[in-house]
C-alpha cells in the first residue's frame, strides 16, 4: 500500500516535471533570440511542448521561423526528453559526483521504466554511453551525406540535429520541406529509419542485447523477446499494408521505381511507430492508408524507450490473452507465465487509451468542424502517441497550425499526456482507494 501511494506520488512528480520544463522552454523559445519574425505564447507552448514530449507536430516551420539559438533550444528539449528529465538530471548529479537520494532513484525508476531501484545508476551509464554513441554514429553518417549539398559546418549541425532528433523519434527537421526531398534517397532512409528503429526498441532491451552479443547474458529475457520479435514483424507489416494501398497512388509511390517504393514504404511504416519524419506527403494517403496508420501509431514502440503509444508490448499481452481465453489453457508465451497483474494493466492502458483518444478526437470535431475527421483523428493519434506525422496545413506545417487556441492546448494536454503514458497519467490522477478488509458476494454477469 505504502509502495503503490509513493509510485503515485513520484508519478504526479514526474508529470509535473514535464509540465514546468514545458513552461520552461516556452519562456526560451518567446526570447527574441530564438525566432525571425517573434511567435505567439501557444505556440511557443506547442513547440516546446512538441520538443520535450519528442512528438514533432508543428506550428512553426523549424528551418525558417527560428534562429540558430532556437533550433538549439529544440534540440535540447528533444535530447532531455528523450533520456527522460530525471535521466538527464541525474546524469547532471554524477558528473559533478553528488549523491543521489532514495527519491531520486525512484524517479529515475520510473522515468527509465526500470524493474528495480538497485543497479539503476549503473543502468543510467549504460544507457547515457549507448544514446551518445549512437546519436553520433548517425550525426557522422548523415553529416557525410549532407556534405554532397551544403558546407561542411552546416551539414555538421544538420547532421548532428537530425541524428539526436530520429534516435529521439522526435521528427523535427531543418529542412523547410521535412525530409519530402529525400524519399528516393537509400543512404537518408535507411539511416533515419535505423535510428528511430534503436530508440524505439527501449533502453532495457537494448542493453540486453548488448550483453547476449557479450556472451555476458545466457538467455534474452521475455520482454525483450517480445519487443524484437513484434517490432519486427508489425514493421513488415505496415510496409506491405502501405506498399498495397498506395501502389497506384501518383501522388505519393505510384510514380516511384519498385525499389523506392519499398523503401518509401518501409521508412512510413517506420515513423508510424513514433519516429515522425516524413517523406511522403500524407495529405495524398489514401483514406484506407490513413486509418490504418491511426491504428498502427496507437501501439507505438516498446517501454522504456524513446517511443510512444499505448507500447507494443502491451497489444502482444492482449492478443496472447485473447488467445488462450479461447482455447482455455493458460496464459503463456514462450513457455512464460503472463501475470494476471500484467494482463490487468494491458486491459487498463488499451481500454483508458482508447477513451481518451475518442475524447479528444470528438471534442477536436467539435472545435474544428470545417476539417474531415479522418485528418483530425490521424492529428489527434499523432499527438496522443507522440508520433508527429500528420496530414499537413497545406503547406510545411502540421495540421495544428490551422487549429484554434483552445484545440492547439488540448494537443498540448495530450502530448504532455502521451510522453508520460496514458496509465501512468491516471495513476497520478486518481487517488489511491483506501484499503478495505471487507468481502464482498460476487454477482454474476452474462456477456
Amino acid at each position: 500500500m505504502k509502495q503503490a501511494n509513493s509510485d503515485r506520488k513520484t508519478l504526479r512528480f514526474l508529470f509535473l516535471g514535464y509540465v514546468i520544463l514545458a513552461i520552461i522552454g516556452t519562456i526560451i523559445l518567446k526570447l527574441e533570440i530564438c525566432t525571425t519574425n517573434g511567435i505567439s505564447f501557444i505556440d511557443a507552448l506547442f513547440t516546446s511542448a512538441s520538443a520535450i514530449s519528442m512528438t514533432g507536430l508543428i506550428v512553426k516551420n523549424t528551418a525558417n521561423d527560428f534562429t540558430l539559438y532556437g533550433q538549439i533550444a529544440i534540440l535540447i528539449l528533444i535530447q532531455v526528453g528523450g533520456l527522460g528529465y530525471m535521466g538527464f538530471g541525474a546524469f547532471l548529479y554524477v558528473l559533478v559526483r553528488k549523491k543521489i537520494g532514495f527519491s531520486e532513484r525512484n524517479l529515475l525508476k520510473q522515468s527509465l521504466i526500470y524493474p528495480s531501484m538497485e543497479g539503476i545508476l549503473k543502468f543510467l551509464k549504460k544507457v547515457l554511453i549507448f544514446v551518445f554513441i549512437a546519436e553520433f554514429i548517425g550525426a557522422i553518417f548523415l553529416s557525410l551525406r549532407f556534405m554532397l549539398d551544403m558546407d561542411i559546418e552546416k551539414s555538421i549541425w544538420f547532421g548532428i540535429f537530425h541524428s539526436i532528433a530520429a534516435f529521439n523519434n522526435a521528427g523535427f527537421s531543418l529542412f523547410e520541406n521535412g525530409l519530402a526531398n529525400f524519399k528516393e534517397d537509400t543512404w537518408i532512409n535507411i539511416v533515419i529509419s535505423s535510428l528511430v528503429l534503436i530508440g524505439g526498441v527501449g533502453y532495457f532491451a537494448l542493453l540486453e542485447l548488448y550483453f547476449f552479443h557479450q556472451k555476458r547474458l545466457i538467455n534474452l529475457s521475455l520482454h525483450t523477446k517480445i519487443v524484437l520479435i513484434s517490432t519486427i514483424l508489425l514493421t513488415l507489416f505496415a510496409t506491405a499494408i502501405i506498399f498495397l494501398f498506395e501502389y497506384s497512388n501518383e501522388y505519393t509511390i505510384g510514380e516511384l521505381s519498385l525499389f523506392d517504393k519499398i523503401l518509401s514504404s518501409y521508412f512510413a511504416a517506420v515513423n508510424y511507430r513514433s519516429g515522425g519524419f516524413s517523406t511522403l506527403d500524407f495529405n495524398e494517403f489514401k483514406d484506407a492508408s490513413l486509418f490504418f496508420g491511426s491504428l498502427f501509431m496507437v501501439i507505438g514502440g516498446a517501454p522504456g524507450g524513446t517511443s510512444g503509444g499505448i507500447k507494443i508490448t502491451t497489444i502482444v499481452v492482449l492478443l496472447v490473452y485473447a488467445y488462450w481465453t479461447i482455447r482455455g489453457g493458460m496464459v503463456r508465451i514462450f513457455n512464460y507465465e503472463l501475470p494476471h497483474d500484467v494482463i490487468s494493466k494491458a486491459f487498463v492502458i488499451a481500454i483508458s487509451s482508447a477513451i481518451c483518444v475518442i475524447f479528444y478526437v470528438i471534442t477536436l470535431s467539435l472545435l474544428e468542424s470545417n476539417h474531415r475527421f479522418l485528418p483530425l483523428l490521424f492529428e489527434t493519434v499523432s499527438a496522443f502517441a507522440t508520433v508527429g506525422v500528420s496530414v499537413g496545413n497545406g503547406d510545411n506545417l502540421s495540421l495544428s497550425a490551422l487549429f484554434s487556441d483552445e484545440s492547439k492546448a488540448i494537443i498540448i494536454i495530450m502530448m504532455i499526456t502521451g510522453r508520460i503514458g496514458v496509465y501512468a497519467f491516471l495513476l497520478s490522477v486518481f487517488m489511491q482507494d483506501k484499503e478495505k478488509f471487507i468481502r464482498y458476494p460476487q454477482g454474476k454477469v452474462y456477456l
